[in-house]
């Protein structure tokens, strides 16, 4: 994030950046077709684990293509270097940044992940990561596996999206409101709401496996990847160090049977997570050293 302090602050807030793009597949524009949207994606960030993981619930993988960029983010912005020759398999391209440049000459904004990216039309088809997810569940019913969950049933969407609602500010993005103020004030209060909703939600797990309606759903797996980060990064890193996760019994079952689900547990990378935030924000640890904890086990 080397221009979030410059361009993501107000009176020593965090204030996160709006997606630039909006498109949707399933629709005339973009119909659902197999083999011809890549999705990228970091395993270090929590708004593209979110993808991952429904795309491995569903059984997408021979449906969307992904390409997954170095966790290390430096001023250029996220990396080809995982793959060979150092660019994206697909477009050829070295950084992401050429994406949203080929799709917007004029685009001024952080080159973020996830983006799903049109093959034929050759342009970016949406940044907005709070849909891609439901646009994942509904575009591509008929190229699921069988028996693949409905992760946003109709009867359960009001009490997923109030949910979803407050975890996000509070949670998702509050341990960034956190981690990135510049400010006591502005730091205390996104830090007491977000202590405030982990414990009503380790109240709502109380005899409960998920968080609605005793099945697995969107909300769970919003929440997951910022639970997944936590003890080893926003409780040091973003200062959120009031409890761990581990210090919640319910939460951290909770967060523990998610993770042996293969679709969850295979994408939660650890050392991507680590590098990323402790090497890409030099404003928050300047020396770019990696803690080696927490020694935590979660099978």
């Amino acid at each position: 994030m080397a221009n979030i302090m410059s361009r993501e602050m107000k009176d020593g807030r965090f204030v996160r950046q709006p997606n630039r793009f909006t498109g949707r597949i399933g629709t005339d524009e973009f119909p659902a077709e197999a083999g011809r949207y890549q999705l990228y994606a970091s395993l270090a960030c929590p708004w593209a684990h979110r993808a991952l993981i429904v795309r491995g619930l569903l059984g997408l993988e021979d449906t969307l293509g992904v390409t997954i960029v170095d966790p290390i983010r430096d001023e250029r912005g996220w990396r080809f270097t995982l793959s060979p020759d150092d660019r994206d398999p697909v477009t050829g391209v070295r950084f992401l940044a050429e994406l949203y440049t080929a799709s917007d000459p004029s685009y001024e904004g952080r080159h973020t992940v996830p983006c799903v990216w049109d093959t034929e039309t050759k342009r970016l088809v949406t940044n907005d990561y709070p849909d891609i997810t439901l646009m994942l569940e509904s575009a591509f019913t008929k190229f699921q596996r069988p028996g693949a969950p409905d992760l946003y049933p109709q009867e359960l969407r009001a009490e997923i999206d109030e949910l979803n609602d407050e975890v996000f500010h509070n949670v998702n993005n509050g341990v960034y409101k956190a981690g990135m103020a510049t400010t006591q004030e502005a730091y205390e209060e996104p830090f007491d709401a977000l202590f405030a909703t982990l414990d009503r939600l380790e109240a709502r797990l109380e005899g409960h496996d998920f968080l609605v309606g005793d099945r697995l759903t969107e909300a769970d797996v919003r929440l997951y990847p910022t639970l997944a980060r936590f003890d080893a990064v926003y409780y040091s890193h973003f200062k959120c160090n009031l409890r761990r996760i581990v210090d919640y019994p319910n939460l951290w079952a909770y967060a523990r049977r998610l993770y042996a689900i293969p679709a969850f547990g295979q994408s939660t990378d650890f050392d991507h997570i680590k590098r990323h935030y402790y090497i890409t924000h030099p404003h928050l640890n300047p020396s770019g050293v990696v803690p080696k904890g927490p020694a935590i086990s979660w099978t």
